[in-house]
């Protein structure tokens, strides 16, 4: 968003961002690769955060709007298929309840480095916001810009799969309602409106839809964007009435989540602190899609594992990365499972196809498919598991 506008629209449009998003698109095609575009990735123009505070506003739609309409008039005669918001409950929550990334807002007994804000309450006004900007932007492009052969729209949403647990047995069985950063979305996208369930439960913190603004939300995706790497514990919290002050986002589940029961993890550790393999929670994410949200047509947008970047390996043994190709084998193996259930999976995106700058751990955490050399020219070199995932689609 910040390299085609600082702002508005009416602001002007940056040229050379159009060109560079014009040769990489070109790029792509020329090697026999679709783009997957995504609209936001949480580059709010700062300019905008000025003038009115960015999500937080009901401004934010309109603006919104215009920014996807330049992108699709832009370059919609090559790209047929369009994300409007990667990951929007994460947004919310590292944004408007952590404070942790920009614009770094939350209350005060949350972090005290916040620059503003209230826990409890904006991140339900920034997902609102969030979700009549998505249906904005798919309601221009469907009555409007649609003149290409199977172009289509979607949401992504950011899931781990969550279970609740007994503490006392260690036993665990399915999460009743889903983990929230699924039905806050789906609900809406699918049915018109937040569930009575989180209605009742979040009351007067939760913003409402006009009757004009259900029937724009309902039904706005074409294809549903998964992003998958791990799964959780839940505990269910008993005592959450007693504590009426420190109330946030995150708190609203009544839910303690951990990676762990006596000791034993729900599954083996990666680089990252919050990633631990667990292949068969996408097989059950995806039916508990089909399921509760009608069975949409579902792309796995995201689905990979890290291992610290160890200086001290040789080229030799940072591209041997067996543990990549045992987590893709048994993940991709529990999504066949899920095609053959009936579940609408139409395609997969590894993450990712190379290292990269990742947005908690930088250059210390590496996802990539294929190697590349921080501390030199930024050479490239295909890993086992880039070796592996090529034979296995040849299959």
């Amino acid at each position: 968003m910040l390299q085609l506008l600082a702002g508005k629209l009416s602001g002007g449009v940056n040229e050379a961002g159009i060109k560079y998003y014009n040769n990489l698109i070109n790029e792509l095609l020329a090697n026999g690769l679709q783009p997957y575009v995504t609209i936001f990735h949480w580059d709010v123009p700062q300019a905008l955060e000025e003038a009115y505070s960015g999500f937080l506003s009901p401004k934010i739609v309109d603006d919104f709007q215009d920014f996807a309409n330049l992108c699709f008039k832009r370059f919609g005669d090559r790209v047929k298929h369009w994300i409007t918001l990667n990951e929007p409950w994460t947004f919310a929550v590292t944004s408007y309840d952590y404070g942790t990334t920009a614009p770094g807002r939350c209350s005060t007994w949350r972090n005290n480095n916040c620059t503003g804000g209230n826990s409890a309450t904006e991140p339900y006004i920034v997902t609102h916001y969030q979700i009549l900007a998505h249906a904005a932007a798919a309601n221009l492009y469907r009555t409007k810009l649609l003149t290409h052969e199977n172009s289509s729209s979607a949401n992504t949403k950011g899931n781990d799969w969550d279970y609740a647990c007994n503490k006392m047995d260690g036993t665990c069985l399915q999460f009743k309602f889903g983990h929230p950063c699924f039905t806050t979305y789906m609900d809406p996208l699918v049915f018109g409106d937040y569930s009575r369930l989180m209605k009742s439960l979040i009351g007067a913190r939760l913003p409402r839809f006009t009757p004009e603004q259900s029937k724009l939300v309902k039904g706005s995706l074409d294809f549903l964007g998964l992003n998958y790497y791990t799964a959780n514990y839940a505990a269910h919290v008993t005592n959450f009435g007693n504590d009426v002050v420190n109330v946030s986002y995150t708190t609203d589940n009544r839910a303690n989540l951990t990676t762990s029961i006596n000791g034993v993890p729900i599954g083996e550790k990666a680089g990252s602190d919050w990633l631990y393999v667990y292949p068969q929670g996408i097989k059950e994410t995806l039916l508990y899609i089909k399921k509760n949200y009608k069975n949409p047509i579902v792309y796995i947008t995201e689905n990979g594992i890290d291992e610290i970047n160890n200086s001290s390996l040789t080229l030799k043994q940072a591209l041997t990365d067996n543990f990549r190709i045992r987590y893709y084998s048994r993940h991709l193996a529990n999504v066949v499972e899920a095609i053959k259930d009936g579940v609408n999976v139409k395609g997969f995106f590894a993450w990712a196809i190379m290292d990269n700058f990742e947005w908690d751990s930088g250059f210390t955490s590496r996802f990539g498919l294929n190697y590349v050399n921080f501390a030199g020219r930024l050479e490239r070199y295909p890993k086992l598991s880039a070796k592996w995932l090529t034979n296995f689609l040849k299959k």
